[in-house]
């Protein structure tokens, strides 16, 4: 039997979702939690994979198993495995789905936030990246609005990545206001910004490398219009710099009704 287990993890101090050598990652660490807990070998296959750092808030791995406390009492099972996990992973939930059913391979869309802040804040530097520069959200917006649609996404893609194709479709992009928690004062979320971007698939760091660009636009460097000149380069040098891992989150993982029917 087959089925989706949906997880949050904290990435600081992890190499990422995909098992590394010599390096803590979430997929190791889900998968000696799950085989603990059920009493089987549990191997589990991510939605895709996620940088050194980097955080989601909603992620899907599917995984096989026998186990009838499965179906029976799911509930206690996820219990059990949180308990073994360590602090910075989460399993919310598992839910039975068709065997055939792919957490990478049938996802029809993925989403990611990336967080800024504009002013020092020691509350927020862990999950927000601060960026000393003033920005125009607008012309910013203006420019991202210029990534919708299906294309050759190779200008933001990291260099030496062996993605079977570089073309993607981007249903949305923009850029919103956010408040932190502890905002000091009325009005602070004026200094900080969050790029929200969905597409049906994404290349190794790019999401990374649209931000840094947009942020050439939002600092003025760059006309929004300068994005197109970018995505027609398909070269990964003319874009923007990458910004840091630690402020981008999965937020979540998309998949088509049909994948839950059993």
């Amino acid at each position: 039997m087959r089925f989706f287990a949906s997880i949050s993890y904290n990435g600081s101090g992890l190499s990422g979702w995909q098992i590394q050598d010599n390096a803590p990652s979430v997929q190791d660490e889900v998968q000696k939690a799950m085989s603990a807990a059920l009493g089987e070998k549990i191997t589990v296959v991510g939605a895709g994979r996620t940088d050194a750092g980097v955080h989601a808030s909603d992620f899907t791995a599917h995984f096989d198993s026998d186990c009838r406390q499965l179906q029976e009492d799911p509930a206690h099972l996820v219990y059990k495995i949180n308990a073994i996990l360590p602090k910075n992973i989460v399993v919310h939930g598992i839910v039975r789905v068709r065997d055939d059913a792919h957490a990478r391979f049938d996802a029809d869309s993925r989403t990611y936030r990336y967080y800024i802040h504009g002013r020092k804040d020691p509350f927020v530097k862990d999950f927000s990246w601060y960026c000393r520069f003033p920005l125009d959200a607008e012309a910013m917006n203006r420019g991202a609005e210029l990534l919708l649609g299906r294309h050759d996404f190779s200008c933001f893609e990291k260099t030496g990545s062996a993605a079977s194709s570089p073309v993607c479709e981007v249903t949305a992009a923009g850029w919103s206001r956010w408040t932190p928690v502890t905002a000091p004062m009325q009005g602070t979320e004026a200094g900080y910004l969050v790029f929200t971007v969905t597409a049906n698939r994404f290349l190794r760091n790019m999401v990374r490398a649209i931000v840094g660009t947009l942020v050439e636009v939002g600092r003025g460097r760059r006309e929004p219009e300068w994005v197109l000149d970018v995505l027609a380069s398909r070269d990964r040098c003319r874009a923007g710099q990458s910004v840091p891992g630690h402020a981008l989150f999965l937020t979540e993982v998309h998949y088509p009704e049909n994948v839950f029917k059993y």
